[in-house]
């Protein structure tokens, strides 16, 4: 089985955090996402912003994952939401109809045009500033 290649950040503030995820998201790597998420949600973090600014590539698995941590933590009165989703993740989320759960698009978030989806994956980073620690690696032997 070939290894993950996804790399995921973690910055803690108070019981708010910072995931930022680095590479692809699909099958083989999406339950790196899920622990992460999972760790937050036990570690009794109330809000969760992940920045995906780096991430190449994310099919319908991530979208699941997403989903799924966003559900549990609008359970527990916490928010999640997605910055920066790459085009293949855009397009996913506009055609299953769950942008307005994922995205925050009153923060300048805006979806493109139907059928229009961006040629260029270059997004200007929003989390540069912050320092960051590396809790899980697909990457790690």
């Amino acid at each position: 089985m070939p290894i993950p290649q996804l790399t995921v950040f973690r910055h803690d503030r108070g019981n708010r955090v910072l995931i930022t995820l680095a590479g692809e998201i699909d099958l083989e790597s999406a339950s790196l996402v899920r622990t992460a998420l999972a760790r937050c949600l036990s570690d009794g973090v109330r809000t969760i912003d992940i920045d995906l600014t780096p991430v190449t590539f994310c099919d319908c698995t991530g979208l699941n994952v997403f989903l799924h941590a966003a559900q549990l933590m609008t359970e527990s009165g916490g928010t999640l939401r997605l910055h920066h989703p790459p085009p293949t993740l855009g397009l996913i989320l506009d055609l299953s109809g769950s942008r307005s759960l994922l995205l925050d698009d009153q923060l300048g978030h805006p979806s493109p045009p139907p059928g229009n989806v961006p040629t260029s994956t270059t997004r200007t980073p929003r989390y540069r500033a912050v320092p960051l620690t590396s809790v899980l690696s697909g990457d790690a032997p």
